[in-house]
């Protein structure tokens, strides 16, 4: 395979591959790590402006936010950098660097006023098992979901040791990864950055899409990406859970090749979303409109091509992401190199979008996106079934989805256009053919053949 133009030192990559790795270890009470605060960019930036200052003015202009320097994070990053959220009367929101997932977990459950954070960016369902006290050692943490981030982005990658293997998005030969243990003295090992959430759940469908079960026939582990890429490079990791940048990189760097987009197993998939502390926002009511609008209008801003430069000299910059624009840039276009003699992506909405997608609002949190999230979370048995049943998941989500709030803020806005009339997006069609009907899981649960439920 021939070496893009402009590469980067395996040390670099590697140098680069810490500023997103998630850690593993336990929660320890309500120790947290100090988020790392972002001063911003050394440019001035205006707001082009589409949507309305109106709305009672914010109790506060102050929030601590937190973010992964993934393309997950743009619309906070965006809504700062370009003044969206000083537009609407919230001048000192702080977008804080957060070193992992359980760091991110970590500092809401301690909040702001101890050195934490308010809320920020979070995999699915985390708002959820954080009200529930699920990953807090049983503290319960009460959050409010406001907005869906982005969708799309993410892949699934395999080690060129699997090349050739027939590796798709459908895997021809599951007997190859059911055998790997007979042929190759261990088990087929793959990873994720962190247990029982997006990027489990898209590995997972994916395996188990095949007849592979992610918890008998492979050996499934969250670990960090710098770690996992170089087990790709060395032959001791077999598979990766990846978000953008990184499918660039591993392909480029021919460590290994993509398997499958995420856009490829779900179509505009929910991805990762906006969730606040329920106290500030009970707290803050106003302020969290303000917030809610600046993130809607910095999530236009993100979808329009003319300003996709822009977002990627932005993002890749030493205050937020800290890589090459060139790692950024091919996603951010829609562009992906599979690699393994696979035909490459080009489509602008192959990759992440935050606005609008083909079936509608990207940014609206729809409850039936939550149903799903913890109807796999029963699926495959996480927490020790701490979410029982339907009935409890239901509730849970009417407690967390604060979709009304969203809609306020978007009617102040003057976004009325890109309500959504329903709460559901409808039945979602995945790529093996399995269909999820909100007004139906129970069945959807059913007709999957691998399953621990």
């Amino acid at each position: 395979m021939a070496t893009p133009a402009n590469p980067y030192s395996r040390r670099k990559f590697l140098w680069i591959a810490t500023a997103t790795a998630a850690s593993t270890i336990p929660l320890k009470g309500c120790l947290g790590n100090p988020p790392e605060t972002t001063g911003g960019s050394t440019t001035t930036n205006t707001p082009t402006a589409t949507g309305t200052v109106s709305g009672p003015a914010p109790e506060t202009t102050k929030i601590r936010l937190g973010y992964i320097p993934i393309v997950e994070s743009a619309p906070l990053i965006i809504a700062k950098e370009k003044g969206f959220f000083a537009k609407y009367g919230m001048p000192d929101v702080d977008v804080a660097k957060q070193a992992n997932w359980a760091s991110a977990r970590d500092n809401v459950v301690i909040g702001s006023d101890k050195g934490g954070i308010d809320g920020g960016q979070w995999q699915m369902p985390m708002p959820h098992l954080l009200t529930a006290g699920i990953i807090t050692n049983g503290q319960k943490v009460p959050m409010y979901l406001l907005a869906q981030l982005n969708t799309q982005g993410n892949g699934i990658a395999v080690s060129g040791k699997n090349a050739g293997k027939g590796l798709g998005l459908k895997i021809n030969d599951p007997d190859y990864i059911k055998g790997f243990e007979k042929t190759e003295g261990r088990k087929f090992k793959a990873a994720h950055t962190f247990p029982n959430v997006n990027q489990d759940f898209w590995i997972r469908y994916w395996f188990a899409a095949s007849g592979v079960d992610p918890d008998k026939d492979i050996d499934l582990l969250a670990v960090p990406p710098a770690e996992t890429v170089q087990g790709m490079r060395n032959g001791t990791m077999d598979a990766f859970s990846t978000g953008d940048p990184w499918p660039y990189r591993i392909v480029s760097d021919e460590i290994g090749f993509m398997a499958a987009l995420t856009n490829e197993i779900w179509k505009f998939h929910p991805e990762e979303y906006l969730a606040i502390r329920a106290d500030w926002v009970d707290k803050n009511p106003n302020a969290t409109k303000a917030l809610l609008k600046a993130v809607m209008e910095a999530q236009q801003w993100c979808d329009r091509p003319e300003n996709r430069k822009e977002l990627v000299e932005i993002c890749a910059g030493r205050n937020y992401f800290n890589v090459p624009v060139a790692v950024l840039r091919p996603p951010y276009e829609g562009k992906y190199a599979m690699g393994d003699n696979k035909p490459n992506v080009d489509n602008f909405k192959s990759g992440p979008l935050y606005w609008k997608d083909d079936l509608g609002s990207v940014s609206y949190p729809y409850k039936s996106h939550d149903l799903w999230f913890l109807t796999e979370t029963m699926r495959w048995g996480f927490h020790d079934n701490a979410i029982k049943d339907f009935d409890m998941a239901k509730k849970l989500i009417d407690s967390v989805n604060r979709e009304d709030i969203w809609k306020e803020a978007a009617k102040e806005a003057g976004f009325t256009a890109d309500i959504p009339t329903s709460t559901s997006r409808g039945i979602e069609t995945f790529f093996d053919g399995i269909k999820f009907d909100p007004a139906n899981p129970e069945a959807y649960l059913k007709s999957l053949k691998v399953k621990r439920a």
